[in-house]
């Protein structure tokens, strides 16, 4: 058994204004969706019971899954792991400022059991690669030391966007390309730092849509400083002389342009990565 992967030689362009490059791309090679009625009765041939008890059982495990995760448990499925909800959230400063808009997205968070890792970390993969013209060119059997993601949110089941900096490897994610190049330009005096889960986000990065990508700034003496992607504003809150501000990474490649303010007779950039 093992997992199959296609990469494929795409064009692709990692900012606005440069050139368009090509890579190779890889993606999973996925079969067909196995409907219910099969996994069903491969579950019954499995266990011993008819396919009448075992949509029953199907179906009310379904449904105590289903009524207990929205009263927020964490609910275990057996033999594969745990589900539980979360959410991603925008950060505000004031607590008068909190409400439910602030919400992005609802999530649904899967853990899996440390047996189904391993089985996943263990499986082999292979991969062909296909070039531009849809030839196939080489064919590989990865020997990769098979590492299996962590998933997100904290170990107390809560899962925001200022508390999503957990054991994955967020900077791996950065550099996917099937993900999407973020340019940074910056301008002003003051100092400015881009992050993703805690992780420093320098121009050229590659994200994927809907990362949430967090904005630090301590503008020059006396200035308001400005963020946007891709030309539309982000909003930005102020506490101590610093502002702050989020977004979520669009679907294409983009460019995050900040203001840090600059006084009078200076000039310079003053981005960091801290």
């Amino acid at each position: 058994m093992a997992l199959k992967i296609k990469a494929k030689e795409k064009k692709l362009k990692f900012s606005k204004d440069g050139p368009e490059v090509y890579r190779y791309v890889m993606v999973p090679d996925l079969y067909s969706t196995l409907d219910s009625e099969k996994v069903i009765k491969e579950a019954a041939i499995r266990s011993g019971v008819s396919e009448g008890v075992m949509q029953a059982c199907w179906k009310g495990a379904g449904e105590v899954i289903k009524a207990w995760a929205t009263e927020g448990h964490s609910v275990a499925l057996p033999g594969l792991g745990n589900m539980r909800f979360g959410l991603s959230a925008k950060a505000v400063a004031d607590v008068n400022d909190v409400k439910t808009s602030l919400i992005r997205t609802r999530r649904i968070i899967f853990t899996p059991t440390v047996a189904l890792k391993e089985e996943l970390a263990n499986t082999a993969i292979q991969i062909t690669c296909y070039d531009r013209n849809g030839e196939v060119v080489k064919r590989v059997t990865s020997a990769d030391p098979g590492t299996v993601e962590e998933p997100q949110g904290d170990d107390n089941g809560q899962n925001t966007e200022n508390s999503e900096n957990n054991q994955q490897n967020s900077q791996n994610e950065q550099n996917q390309a099937t993900g999407f190049a973020l340019t940074i330009n910056k301008s002003g005096t003051g100092s400015a730092s881009v992050t993703h889960n805690g992780n420093a986000v320098t121009s050229g990065a590659t994200l994927n849509e809907d990362d949430e990508v967090e904005i630090s700034i301590t503008p020059a003496e006396g200035k308001v400083p400005t963020a946007s992607v891709n030309g539309s504003s982000i909003e930005l809150t102020e506490d101590g002389g610093v502002y702050t501000g989020s977004f979520a990474m669009p679907g294409q490649a983009s460019t995050l342009s900040i203001d840090s303010g600059t006084a009078a007779g200076d000039g310079g950039d003053g981005l960091t990565n801290d």
